[in-house]
């Protein structure tokens, strides 16, 4: 198997940082700076994947001799994608249109594994239900501050986690990366990482 001492997590999210450390494994961040153009043409499932590929691409081109993984996270409500909120009030209009019902999330991630010269590109979708939230609820969130950096305006390991009913899927795609399918597919590449937990 290919071994590598480390691998770059093409990202700045401290989430998917914490998720990857937590299975043992040595992590360099190295944040993409692929700019997410909004594509209203392209479904959020697609979409995730594109981001997730270009992300793990441009850090590829950067340092060309690292193993490279980079992850996306969409939340889809009957088609429409939800990024990150740009501003409050963008949030709050997010987590009313979450309130009181379920939606879609789509996490996406790729790795680029240079000395075999092959990428892996996959994507997991996880469906939650919300409570419904009053007018006070979602303004305390958002005063929070925890809203401001997330995709679809919460987040489902901090106080957003008291908004959620239901999950029906894989939680830690909610969280920003599926984990345990991340590891299967390091396995098929025939990658092994020093400190790897097995999967």
């Amino acid at each position: 198997m290919s071994g590598y001492s480390h691998l770059v997590l093409a990202s700045a999210s401290p989430r998917r940082l914490e998720l990857l450390r937590s299975l043992g494994l040595r992590v360099h961040v190295v944040p993409s700076t692929y700019s997410e153009p909004a594509h209203s043409q392209v479904a959020p499932r697609e979409l995730a994947g594109m981001h997730a590929k270009e992300k793990a691409r441009e850090v590829a081109r950067r340092v060309p001799q690292q193993l490279v993984v980079a992850a996306d996270t969409i939340v889809d409500v009957d088609g429409v994608a939800l990024g990150k909120p740009v501003d409050e009030a963008d949030a709050v209009r997010m987590l009313r249109t979450l309130s009181g019902r379920s939606h879609e999330v789509h996490t996406a991630f790729s790795i680029v594994d240079p000395r075999s010269k092959s990428t892996t590109d996959e994507i997991e979708t996880t469906r939650v239900w919300f409570y419904d939230l009053d007018q006070d609820q979602i303004a305390a969130y958002v005063r929070s501050g925890e809203p401001m950096d997330k995709a679809g305006a919460y987040g489902i390991q901090g106080i957003g986690a008291t908004f959620v009913r239901r999950v029906d899927g894989d939680f830690y795609a909610v969280m920003g990366l599926p984990v345990a399918r991340f590891m299967r597919a390091l396995t098929r590449m025939g990658l092994q990482l020093d400190g790897a937990k097995e999967p």
